[in-house]
């Protein structure tokens, strides 16, 4: 009974530990990621109202508007659908086609 008792222990640390190295690279990926992104955009603002000339500097705006916009509905969908809950279940699924694949040999 003890034994089963330290395995659900060190499981909780160990999960715990995981947790939080996972939320420190997280933090230092893309804090430094989010200051280039501001910065440039703030740049290309800064452009744009500047003296004459900064017009072009509209269609790099509404890129980066764009682009972060569309990504975060990519987000915003992958979490409501779930699929951040199972990250294993995808492997287990290629790997299953590949042998499904596999036993029906070279395609005709």
């Amino acid at each position: 009974m003890s034994d089963a008792r330290t395995s659900d222990v060190r499981g909780t640390a160990s999960s715990r530990r995981k947790t939080w190295i996972t939320i420190a690279m997280a933090v230092l990926i893309l804090i430094p990621s989010l200051y280039g992104f501001a910065g440039k955009f703030i740049e290309f603002v800064h452009i744009y109202r500047g003296t004459g000339g900064g017009e072009f500097a509209v269609a790099p705006i509404l890129n980066y508007l764009l682009a972060s916009a569309g990504f975060f509905c990519m987000l915003l969908w992958a979490a409501w659908n779930g699929m951040f809950r199972d990250v294993e279940q995808p492997k287990i699924d290629f790997l299953e086609n590949e042998r499904l694949l596999d036993r029906r040999g070279p395609a005709a």
